[in-house]
């Protein structure tokens, strides 16, 4: 069993029309290197699912996305990722925008393979004005209390950046915030993992690190090494987010052509033209977490 593989291979196993997940949170440890290769492909007609960033924006701006489904798309000091706002505020995207938790629970009950989960959350609120297609459910029991029965958000494919990986599907995730990469894990048929590093085996390289294993290794159809493939987003455990690439990139949508010279500047070059693009691994590494 070797589940090592490329971006290029990974995106191989891709068709359009796919629904798929992204883990890390707004401009934090997301997968940029793998949405960078769908940038370079010919998917198209996309749902994508996320606690978005720049990978909503970037698949928004390429033509990628059919459908986003978002607690919010955000770089965090930049409040709505530009690319996206674009889009959105020209239609060109279908959208399902609901709370944060309600993200949680659709993805929750995809994992647990049930077709909802009650919750409380998004009740009385605009949640169920633009989403109208959800139903609330009767609590069979004495209470007879009234819950959104939120959908499950099933996933054909999740997307996410770990610290290692090895052949056998293996992972280890470092930092102080897991960013529900986990239950994206499981509530797809298939995850692809993008990897700072990759070994022939944790268990003999770094068997300190077993507890940072967030979701079984059945889950995992390809381990991509991908050194700073977070960047522009931060790896907490590792290197900060680069604000003034986010700002480069902010300042890009707002350019005639911006999109296209974003991507011929930094993107069609592959990656490891991109990592010497943004200044190289050197500078990537001495970037700051933010304080708050």
């Amino acid at each position: 069993m070797n589940k090592f593989m490329t971006a290029a291979d990974m995106v191989a196993q891709l068709k359009s029309g796919m629904t798929i997940g992204v883990g890390g949170w707004g401009p934090r440890r997301k997968p940029m290197a793998l949405i960078r290769e769908i940038v370079r492909s010919d998917l198209k007609d996309l749902t994508v699912v996320a606690y978005g960033g720049a990978d909503i924006g970037m698949l928004c701006a390429a033509g990628k996305v059919k459908k986003a489904v978002y607690g919010f798309v955000s770089l965090d000091a930049i409040p709505v990722e530009p690319y996206f706002r674009k889009s959105r505020q020209a239609g060109a995207v279908e959208v399902c925008e609901v709370d944060e938790g309600n993200l949680l629970i659709g993805l929750r009950a995809a994992g647990q393979r049930l077709p909802f989960l009650p919750t409380r959350v998004g009740l009385g609120t605009d949640v169920m004005k633009y989403n109208p297609d959800f139903k609330t459910v009767t609590s069979p029991y004495a209470d007879g209390e009234v819950f959104l029965a939120m959908p499950a958000l099933n996933l054909d494919v999740a997307l996410v950046h770990a610290d290692r990986g090895d052949k056998l599907g293996n992972t280890q995730t470092e930092g102080p915030d897991t960013y529900f990469d986990d239950v994206f894990a499981r509530a797809a048929e298939k995850t692809f993992v993008s990897c700072e590093e990759v070994y022939d085996r944790l268990d003999h390289s770094h068997p300190e690190g077993a507890k940072n294993n967030l979701f079984e290794r059945y889950l995992v159809a390809g381990i991509i090494h991908a050194p700073f493939g977070a960047h522009p987003s931060s790896y907490p455990a590792r290197y900060g987010w680069d604000m003034d690439h986010f700002k480069k990139y902010a300042a890009s949508a707002g350019e005639e052509n911006g999109w296209a010279n974003y991507v011929s500047e930094f993107i069609a070059g592959g990656e490891e033209a991109y990592l010497e693009k943004v200044g190289g691994a050197e500078r990537v590494s001495r970037l700051k977490p933010p304080v708050f």
